[in-house]
């Protein structure tokens, strides 16, 4: 029997907002392989990592200085030019979250962007005022897939666990809300996820 779904979380992070680190990195390391280097050893991961715990940018500018010395140029570049490098979303994934809200069901935002990230994008995407609420994981120190960022919303947003249908496009992010009680989808693309909901008995 089909778990009946009164709740969407739906994550934002790459599903709806994301940055494109080519742009305007391509100029500032045009060498594709140290690009490539510096965000996979140096930047993204770690400067996401201390903005998802809450950590504000310059706090995480620092400490990404402190551990690669060598990459401070490009560490307060990247820093200096990620407002240039927000202004893509995807298209289809939004458009699908507007219509789940426009078919009358229950959605609320996840992110576990830092505030002072978030509040760039909420001013920049009117969607992100949309649906029901928006739980910022950063604001409360945790991050996905930390068991108590999901027991969080659920006693934020009054849900009940079983009932409520988690969409991101990480697996192991999928995993954690499952480990919490929740149903979970993992978004491959907005096609994909219509046939993913319509298995819950949600049509868009």
């Amino acid at each position: 029997m089909t778990t009946e779904i009164r709740h969407i979380v739906y994550d934002i992070g790459h599903v709806l907002v994301h940055y494109d680190p080519l742009v305007p990195f391509s100029r500032i390391i045009p060498d594709a392989e140290k690009r490539a280097r510096f965000f996979a050893e140096v930047c993204t991961d770690a400067w996401n990592h201390e903005q998802d715990r809450g950590r504000p940018w310059p706090e995480a500018e620092a400490e990404a200085i402190a551990r690669h010395p060598e990459e401070a140029e490009n560490i307060r570049a990247f820093r200096a030019h990620w407002d240039e490098m927000i202004p893509y979303a995807y298209e289809d994934s939004v458009a699908l979250y507007q219509s789940l809200i426009a078919a009358g069901h229950d959605v609320t935002l996840l992110t576990n962007f830092a505030p002072d990230t978030f509040r760039i994008c909420r001013t920049r995407y009117p969607f992100l005022e949309e649906g029901r609420g928006i739980t910022v994981s950063g604001e409360v120190g945790m991050a996905k897939p930390d068991r108590d960022i999901f027991d969080r919303h659920v006693e934020t947003f009054g849900l009940a666990p079983e009932a409520t249908l988690f969409i991101d496009d990480k697996a192991v992010n999928v995993e954690g809300a499952k480990a919490a009680g929740w149903q979970a989808v993992r978004f491959t693309g907005a096609d994909a996820l219509k046939t993913d909901l319509a298995g819950f008995g949600i049509t868009v």
